[in-house]
């Protein structure tokens, strides 16, 4: 899966463990949920953390909701849901790995 780089500019914020949003494990960084998007630094600045194309998760039976346990992040027009270390979204019929 990769990752766009996509510089996220006019960002004042400083994110880190006490920055009040949420923290997101991603890959070999963190990513934070910020306004509905998520930010990771990158080389001085914050980039937009978006995959490139759709990525089914094979194998995901759990059915994910408002009571199922796991941390939700909201993702621009859908939640996401932290799960075995990556974020998962509803798509059709099938969850997507973010």
């Amino acid at each position: 899966m990769t990752t766009a780089h996509l510089e996220h500019t006019a960002h004042d914020h400083v994110h880190g463990p006490d920055c009040g949003h949420t923290p997101v494990p991603h890959g070999d960084h963190i990513d934070y949920a910020h306004d509905g998007h998520l930010h990771r630094a990158h080389d001085g600045h914050y980039d937009e953390c978006e995959p490139a194309g759709h990525q089914p998760c094979d194998n995901h039976t759990h059915v994910h909701g408002p009571d199922c346990g796991h941390d939700s992040v909201d993702h621009g027009d859908h939640v996401d849901y932290l799960h075995d270390g990556h974020r998962h979204a509803a798509h059709g019929d099938h969850y997507d790995d973010h």
